[in-house]
């Protein structure tokens, strides 16, 4: 006759004991990891403080070392174009000291963003009627550092550029950066460039220009698709047409001031 014993309810309660005991372990061991984590943020944001004061001329005055010192913030996930301070979400003062750049190196470089964006938003509104509200980043790069048409320059990178059009998404203004080709290209109207549109913007950065009988050779669109698209485009002024040559051309003058730069 077998010795054996069956299990018994104290080895099940011996079981949830020890499942207990290995999830108290695993939530300390958590709790543990992102305490040390968190003490490791501070110490490298305190080191990025002291490094942006001690640096701070050279950041509002350097568009590469500004940029790059963009890059290293938003690495360890502080973005410095934010509207507040992740303490100020606390309520009381913290939370109206301003942006995260106006804290660091005072009032100084916060507006240099809001000035640029606001020359950002002039140009395209002034270029509107050349462009249809499409300019290159860096046709609109080199206007505003040469101050055409908007006051005085402004020493100022592509990724200057490209984080004063960001600061314009809370209002809803429609300004967008987007890809058309192999250029990036700053949109101030709200509509949508479909994709047939994109196209053929993107022949004409390669070709220069396009006519439709070359639409239909080399994208293989009927004539009707192809007139289509060009008279939306010409409708939104995205694109011109020259009537003196033999067959209607259409040129970008968005890549025409590219080229003009």
């Amino acid at each position: 006759m077998s010795s054996r014993r069956g299990v018994g309810l104290s080895a099940f309660q011996n079981r949830t004991a020890l499942s207990t005991s290995y999830a108290s372990h695993g939530a300390s061991l958590r709790s543990t990891h992102a305490s040390s984590l968190q003490n490791q943020l501070s110490v490298f944001q305190s080191l990025l403080h002291n490094f942006a004061l001690q640096h701070g001329d050279t950041i509002r005055s350097d568009p590469t070392f500004r940029a790059e010192f963009a890059r290293m913030c938003n690495a360890i996930g502080v973005d410095p174009l934010a509207g507040s301070n992740v303490k100020g979400k606390s309520g009381g003062k913290a939370g109206r000291k301003g942006s995260w750049w106006a804290q660091m190196l005072g009032t100084d470089v916060n507006d240099f963003y809001f000035e640029l964006a606001v020359r950002v938003v002039e140009l395209c509104r002034a270029t509107r009627g050349e462009n249809g509200g499409l300019i290159g980043l860096q046709e609109c790069r080199d206007r505003v550092r040469t101050g055409k048409g908007i006051g005085g320059g402004m020493d100022v990178s592509d990724d200057d550029v490209l984080r004063a059009v960001k600061s314009l998404d809370p209002l809803g203004s429609g300004f967008s950066v987007i890809t058309v080709g192999s250029r990036q290209m700053i949109r101030s109207i709200p509509k949508a460039l479909n994709t047939d549109q994109s196209k053929v913007l993107e022949a004409i950065q390669v070709l220069g220009y396009v006519t439709c009988s070359m639409l239909e050779a080399n994208l293989g669109w009927e004539l009707a698709r192809a007139e289509t698209v060009i008279q939306d485009l010409l409708a939104d002024s995205l694109v011109w047409v020259d009537e003196q040559a033999p067959e209607n051309e259409y040129w970008s003058p968005a890549a025409m001031g590219a080229d003009d730069l």
